[in-house]
């Protein structure tokens, strides 16, 4: 069904969190894998600053990661590109018709639709631009409860 897909990637743990899934979905014959990382800069009069300081060590985890990846016999390919402050996800979703991508795999940070629009959602921001289909892998959530003879989950019990 997937036969390229991209794993958007900023350098986070939030991001890291989505790479087992992007990495299950480009196993086997015929598949690539392509990391996206959008450098996001701070334009203004005096030019362009990376928003990250630690943006070079970003990169060289991030390219330590594709060649991980490699190593485990996956097609995978790393682009970047440099966008405005709350552009990343527009470049990605460029970058995956570019390369006539199945699915974009992505992490969330969990900020719910007030703080996603107030400080910029790159996952709801693909949801609207990309011309595929976006898989969103949530932050992890607290360890559910379980007792010996039902199971507790967020509050409910199972019968």
């Amino acid at each position: 069904m997937f036969e390229t897909i991209i794993w958007a990637t900023d350098g986070s743990e939030t991001a890291d969190r989505a790479l087992p899934y992007a990495t299950g979905l480009a196993e086997g014959e015929d598949k690539a894998l392509v990391v996206v990382h959008i450098r996001e800069i701070l334009t203004g009069r005096g030019g362009g600053y990376p928003v990250y300081a630690d943006e070079d060590e970003l990169l060289e985890k991030i390219e330590a990661q594709v060649e991980e990846i490699r190593k485990t016999g996956i097609a995978a390919t790393l682009k970047t590109a440099t966008a405005a402050t709350f552009g990343p996800a527009h470049y990605a979703a460029e970058i995956a018709e570019q390369v006539g991508a199945d699915v974009i795999v992505v992490g969330t940070r969990g900020h719910g639709p007030v703080a996603g629009a107030l400080l910029g959602s790159v996952a709801q921001r693909l949801l609207h631009d990309a011309h595929c289909p976006v898989l969103a892998v949530p932050p992890l959530k607290p360890a559910k409860v379980a007792d010996t003879e039902h199971e507790t989950v967020e509050g409910a019990v199972g019968v």
